[in-house]
């Protein structure tokens, strides 16, 4: 059985997060989707309401779990059995970060795979930073986080 981890902070989650998954799932026997909890970023949203929300949008998926960890994502996955984690390229510029880590996840665990999936084109503009600027100006962002999500940016905002 082939188990994969997809770790972000997902503050929130958006249908371009949601888009990987359903990639994952396709590729994998199981996807565990990991909300990490990383100290040096400041989160809208508390690991707990991330993580409800990830479950509540998720819901109809059977393979797909829901969790958080607070560390390193490569002994989280060695934690839940995971050979491979799953991270999401939109653009380019995403790539050299996003291969630097994988090297350093490589040497750090070199029996876990990094998986790069891409989203649909038509969410590669698409990031949480960007959905909670506008949820803060008040802007309709239902095009692009499931509905739990939106009225959650609602009532905060």
């Amino acid at each position: 059985m082939k188990k994969v981890l997809y770790p972000g902070t997902f503050d929130p989650v958006t249908y371009g997060h949601i888009d990987i998954i359903k990639r994952a799932v396709n590729l994998f026997d199981e996807v565990i989707v990991t909300v990490a909890v990383n100290p040096t970023k400041n989160q809208l949203f508390s690991t707990a309401e991330r993580v409800m929300m990830l479950k509540e949008s998720l819901n109809n998926y059977e393979r797909v779990s829901v969790d958080s960890f607070d560390g390193l994502v490569v002994e989280h996955a060695k934690q839940v059995g995971a050979t491979g984690i799953i991270r999401g390229l939109r653009q380019i510029s995403d790539f050299e970060f996003e291969f630097q880590m994988a090297l350093m996840n490589r040497k750090l665990a070199g029996d876990i795979t990094t998986i790069f999936l891409m989203p649909h084109e038509k969410y590669t503009y698409l990031n949480s930073t960007v959905i909670r600027n506008l949820a803060s100006l008040h802007a309709d962002v239902s095009d692009f986080v499931p509905p739990n999500v939106h009225e959650a940016l609602k009532k905060k905002f």
